[in-house]
């Protein structure tokens, strides 16, 4: 144990019967290690927040290990899948991130139960768009099948837009998870705005749904616009990091994790 780890008691994640049908919340982490980073050391322990968010009642635990480590490294997404591996089918771990080698590689190692794959750009500081339609197949289409045939669910991260999701179910993927930024945006508009921007998301949750594709989304979802949100037909799962972490800087993580599940739960 390192210096500064605190000893986690092994939970036992049961779920309520009540929540078994509602939209899954999976906590994004990595603003956790952003914050160790940007001290250096141990604290705080990203393997804690992940133990307070699995004791608080999420059914999902999110990470995105850039290829610049700032914020969740590679030991980081060893140590989480170790302590997640006991409660596998209870909660579900979600690796994020691009399709280079050594990313696709600790997947194929840790074996996840999902893996969504986004696309990243020189210098950004969080995701900017979902996967062009243009993208080039090859490359891509291998390592969905590769993950897949390792028995990872693969997610693509695509804009609310016909032509991508169409593209992502010709690519061979389980699930797409919808970028939201977008409808983020909007609702900060008001109402109206907030409607318009819902309905592009309802269509495009729809016709996923017509070609066999399970719908995650995340990006800019809080508190307040996940009130419509949540309302998403066959939405299966929401990821969900830098609100909820803001949020948990003035009521606790745990507290926090909880009122996020309660907005899913309507």
């Amino acid at each position: 144990m390192r210096r500064g780890q605190r000893r986690l008691p092994r939970r036992s994640a049961s779920t309520s019967p009540l929540l078994s049908n509602l939209v899954k919340l999976s906590v994004n982490v990595n603003k956790v290690a952003t914050i160790r980073n940007s001290r250096g050391g141990t604290v705080p322990s990203v393997l804690e927040a992940v133990n307070v968010c699995v004791d608080a009642g999420a059914p999902g635990i999110t990470v995105h290990p850039r290829a610049d480590a700032r914020h969740i490294t590679k030991a980081d997404v060893g140590e989480i899948a170790a302590y997640l591996k006991p409660l596998k089918g209870r909660i579900e771990f979600n690796i994020e991130g691009d399709v280079r080698p050594d990313l696709l590689q600790l997947v194929h190692a840790v074996k996840p139960d999902q893996c969504t794959l986004v696309p990243v750009k020189p210098g950004e500081i969080t995701s900017q768009a979902g996967w062009s339609p243009d993208t080039p197949r090859e490359a891509l289409a291998r390592a969905v099948a590769e993950l897949r045939e390792d028995g990872v669910r693969v997610s693509l991260f695509v804009d609310p837009q016909e032509a991508s999701i169409r593209w992502a179910a010709n690519m061979g993927a389980d699930r797409i998870e919808l970028y939201t930024e977008p409808f983020a945006r909007a609702f900060e508009r008001g109402d109206t705005h907030a409607r318009e921007s819902f309905t592009a998301y309802e269509r495009a949750a729809e016709l996923a749904h017509s070609l066999g594709l399970g719908v995650n989304a995340g990006h800019d979802l809080d508190l307040d616009n996940l009130v419509l949100f949540r309302r998403l037909p066959h939405l299966d799962e929401v990821s969900i990091g830098h609100a909820l972490i803001s949020h948990a800087v003035f009521v606790g993580l745990a507290r926090s994790v909880r009122d996020f599940l309660d907005v899913l739960a309507g």
